[in-house]
């Protein structure tokens, strides 16, 4: 019987055929996506101690400052302006960028980004100084001030731009046809396209630009890691560290005459005494509406600076979303990104009253320093405000760090450009990698991203401002040779181009626009409201739509208005009173100025 059901026993089963893994899983573990960086110590809601808070401020006030040297030092001598109007200058600018960061941390883009003065302008100021390079003018002072007010005259009118742009909601529109495929290029080039700033400018004086290089990288990637206590120090204050050390090493150099037989390019770019800062900037300076004169209007200025003000609307829209990346916040809803714009038009608009010498935009390098420290806190940028106000005001004591040598700063955009280029590519999480229709938009943005800008650059002429662009239009060209030379312009039109017209609807889920899709909307996402509320509970008065707003809201929020007014006038009042006390110790004080200028009001 056991014989009999042995052999009516079945066959035992073949083994199941074996699932070839992937490549992947064979060789190493596979990531899965992560929508927010998990090595952040702080983001945008928590905040680091007080102390920490002061130090990381100044830290993005230090780093801020070396464009707008930069951009002082290449403009102002062409306009015919001396060290004095230079470090006026940069008083200016330096007070408008803590303006404009506190309203965008405020009420724009709520993200820890500093607002600070664009290059985009560079090319439209430039041909407004060569329209006046051959006038007669009676002192190469009196050249400079016209050329300011005409400057000033642009950057009003051309303001409108993106506050029609952002208030109509234009823009946020726009970016709703964005996806992470079309993100990658985008936010890369918005940290490649700056590599002009980065070695080029280092090796202008390398003994001090290289050193400053190789000690952050070390200090701050190598050293850290000895020892836990100095891990945190060094991680978010080796940048200052790095600063003092290479500062001290170029005075040292500058007082042993290492740079006294040296050709006069050399001297600017490695002598700690060569910008005259500390002797012709004023003790105490507060910039005022027209500082200039009255503003000069110029229909061919205009249109220049209207170009450059769309170029800063791509510019700064790549940079907040980079930045809200590095503050553990979501992407920039499409309403965040249209109200930042606005207030950008509205910033670039007090630019041109308070007398800046460009507009404004998003720092890429502050950025940068969020990655850098690990610490994307709002409260710190907030904070650092009050080191502009204050440098730009004590002008002294701001001509000090701004006598800073321009390799130092250049040493520092090495690692922070890199670092917003890089955080581009962690967008290609959320598409499919392996799609040879995302390989080929992405390529072919990236590449022409850098390509196009780089021969626009190449073909401009320093001293005038002039493009490859000769159609005959003056403010034509200069609108195209300005947005063509701006690499996330260019990468943003071909992706965009390429991303919604190659087969956009069948691969929606290969461009990643399921994740991207809800945080463009409003409530597409809970954690939007939490980011990108107003803070002290102005979102209960500012509706989405305008008819929303009830006559009670209405009403508190102007009753909110006269307490304000009222705190002014009570302000205004005591500085009339020490009005009255200065004018009897000095007459010529600047409290004097400040009362002449409240009558005027």
């Amino acid at each position: 019987m056991v014989e009999n059901e042995h052999h009516q026993a079945s066959a035992p089963a073949p083994p199941p055929p074996a699932v070839q893994q992937p490549l992947g899983s064979a060789r190493g573990p596979a990531y899965p996506p992560a929508e927010q960086l998990l090595q952040l110590n702080y983001c945008i809601h928590s905040n680091p101690s007080w102390a920490q808070t002061a130090i990381l401020a100044f830290q993005h006030y230090i780093v801020m400052l070396g464009s707008i040297v930069m951009i002082a030092s290449l403009l102002v001598p062409r306009m015919g302006g001396g060290p004095g109007d230079k470090a006026r200058v940069i008083q200016a600018v330096l007070f408008m960028s803590g303006l404009n960061t506190l309203l965008q941390a405020l009420l724009g883009s709520r993200l820890p980004t500093v607002m600070g003065p664009s290059f985009a302008y560079i090319l439209a100021v430039l041909s407004i100084i060569n329209d006046f390079r051959d006038e007669d003018f009676s002192s190469e002072h009196e050249r400079f001030l016209h050329t300011m007010r005409a400057i000033q005259g642009s950057l009003i009118i051309s303001s409108f731009i993106n506050m029609l742009l952002g208030f109509s909601k234009a823009w946020g529109e726009f970016t709703k046809l964005l996806s992470p495929l079309i993100v990658v290029p985008y936010i890369c080039v918005v940290g490649l396209g700056l590599f002009g700033r980065g070695f080029p400018q280092l090796a202008t004086c390398v003994e001090i630009g290289l050193p400053m290089l190789v000690f952050l990288v070390v200090l701050q990637q190598y050293m850290k890691r000895l020892h836990p206590a100095a891990h945190p120090i060094l991680e978010r204050f080796a940048l200052l560290v790095c600063i003092g050390l290479i500062w001290a090493f170029a005075a040292i150099l500058t007082a042993a005459g290492a740079y006294n037989n040296v050709g006069d390019a050399t001297k600017r770019s490695c002598r700690t005494d060569r910008s005259f800062l500390m002797s012709s900037a004023p003790w105490i300076k507060i910039p005022y509406p027209f500082q200039w004169g009255t503003p000069i209007f110029r229909a061919s200025h205009v249109f220049g600076m209207m170009g450059a003000a769309l170029v800063t609307t791509v510019e700064s829209t790549g940079t907040f979303i980079a930045a809200s990346r590095f503050a553990g916040a979501t992407p920039p809803p499409a309403h965040v990104l249209s109200r930042s714009i606005g207030l950008q038009g509205v910033s670039q608009l007090l630019d041109g009253i308070f007398g800046s010498i460009v507009g404004t935009n998003a720092s890429v390098e502050n950025v940068g320093l969020l990655a850098l420290t690990h610490v994307g806190s709002r409260r710190v940028v907030q904070i650092s405000t009050v080191f502009m106000f204050f440098f730009s005001i004590f002008g002294k004591f701001g001509a000090l760090f701004a006598s800073i040598p321009l390799p130092i700063f250049a040493a520092i955009y090495c690692v922070l450009y890199g670092l917003v280029a890089a955080v581009g590519v962690t967008y290609i999480q959320f598409t499919n990698n392996n799609s040879m229709r995302n390989i080929y938009i992405m390529g072919l943005s990236l590449f022409l991203g850098i390509s196009i800008p780089q021969y626009f650059v190449a073909n401009t002429d320093g001293n005038t401002g002039r493009g490859p662009v000769h159609s005959g239009g003056g403010w034509f060209d200069d609108i195209l040779n300005t947005i063509f030379a701006s690499a996330p312009m260019v990468a943003l039109i071909v992706g965009t181009i390429l991303d919604n017209t190659l087969d956009a609807h069948h691969t929606r889920d290969e461009r990643g626009v399921p994740w991207w899709g809800p945080f463009q909307h409003k409530k597409g996402d809970s954690r939007n409201d939490e980011f990108y509320s107003f803070p002290l509970r102005i979102n209960e008065y500012v509706a989405a739509s305008f008819d929303e707003n009830s006559k009670d809201e209405l009403r508190t929020l102007l009753d909110g208005f006269h307490t304000t007014i009222s705190h002014l006038n009570m302000v205004l009042l005591g500085m009339a009173k020490l009005t009255d006390w200065s004018a009897r110790v000095c007459p010529n004080s600047v409290w004097v100025k400040v009362s002449c200028l409240k009558d005027q009001i």
